[in-house]
């Protein structure tokens, strides 16, 4: 079976985009464990709707969302004819939806601004680190 040049071509580029988007998701979950440790540590509470959220927890799932963030970007690459602008659309909408919770829960205004500020630290570091790597 031969592989066109088309597909050879994507692939190594491809190898790029996950990688960058893999250690975006790493340098986002780092930073989001940071925020979340420094607002612990001026005192904001970490309980959400009732739930005490570990500083752990900020990183975990930054990583996870921010790893389907890069699937997603590979979806696109590959199937898509403009994925830049469709992927940057999405997070965008993707990440301004995911404020919607803190917005809405019982947390105290403090906790909400916390959980809002780790969404848009992490959305800042991982969109334009993986929407560069996409063709506009």
């Amino acid at each position: 079976m031969t592989t066109s040049t088309a597909d050879s071509a994507t692939t190594p580029r491809l190898g790029v985009l996950i990688g960058i988007g893999v250690a975006a998701a790493v340098i986002a979950s780092m930073a989001t464990t940071g925020v979340a440790a420094a607002g612990r540590a001026a005192g904001i509470t970490l309980t959400m709707n009732g739930e005490a959220i570990p500083v752990s927890g900020f990183g975990a799932l930054t990583a996870i969302f921010s790893l389907v963030g890069v699937v997603l970007a590979v979806v696109l690459a590959r199937f898509t004819r403009h994925p830049r602008r469709i992927f940057v659309r999405t997070t965008v909408a993707l990440t301004a939806l995911s404020l919607v919770p803190d917005v809405l829960s019982t947390a105290a205004p403090a906790t909400k601004a916390l959980f809002m500020t780790a969404h848009l630290v992490a959305a800042a570091i991982v969109i334009p680190a993986v929407a560069r790597r996409l063709s506009a």
